[in-house]
């Protein structure tokens, strides 16, 4: 075997894990363990910044548009005419709904390509749905549990804020989700693992995680 087919054969055995989560369940924090423990690099906020630049849009105007639903209008002429955002704005110059998602795709699709990551959120499973070494999770827990979180985080919040807030940004992501993607957000089977934190520590979905794909990919790095 030749030099480079051994170092092309090494860059082939990266893997991509996506973390999708509740809001308030931990998802963000499982996403950097599990960064930190495999020595992957780890993307979440830092998505925004590189997709922004890619559609040519201020950070600030991404950021208020990251994993929200489509306009009312661009979502009721999609399922009117039976058209997905794609075929509405080919070939549109304006910065459109469907532009910063595809922004925020391409994007992905390099990280992914380019060596071992963590992402989180940005329906980044069903964007990699193709890649052959992407392990796509799911991070959850009951409500309450999810409010104790939030309240930590931030003591000025009630919890009847904390609530609030917790069931308006997971209504936004499901939306959101479920726009962009044939799947359902949340849902058991669009995912290949799904943790509830409230029964399972960091560590223990850490090692369950780094098992998982040991089995998965016996040729992998970790």
């Amino acid at each position: 075997m030749k030099d480079s087919d051994k170092t092309n054969s090494a860059d082939n055995r990266h893997v991509t894990i996506t973390v999708g989560r509740q809001f308030g369940s931990g998802g963000r924090e499982i996403g950097r363990r599990l960064a930190d423990a495999f020595g992957f690099r780890y993307y979440d906020k830092e998505l925004l910044h590189e997709a922004a630049q890619r559609a040519g849009v201020s950070t600030e105007f991404f950021e208020k548009n990251d994993e929200r639903f489509p306009s009312f209008l661009n979502g009721i002429f999609s399922f009117a005419f039976g058209m997905s955002p794609s075929n509405i704005y080919a070939g549109s110059t304006s910065i459109s709904d469907d532009s910063l998602y595809r922004a925020q795709s391409d994007f992905i699709h390099s990280l992914a390509d380019t060596g071992s990551c963590v992402i989180v959120g940005r329906s980044s499973d069903y964007v990699l749905r193709d890649h052959p070494r992407t392990v796509n999770l799911f991070v959850h827990a009951p409500m309450e549990r999810c409010i104790d979180r939030i309240v930590a985080r931030d003591p000025s919040l009630s919890r009847e804020k904390a609530r609030a807030r917790a069931e308006k940004i997971n209504r936004l992501r499901a939306n959101y989700y479920n726009f962009y993607t044939d799947k359902t957000w949340g849902a058991a089977s669009s995912y290949d693992l799904t943790f509830d934190t409230s029964l399972l520590s960091a560590d223990d979905i850490v090692a369950l995680v780094r098992h998982y794909i040991q089995m998965r990919f016996p040729d992998n790095l970790l």
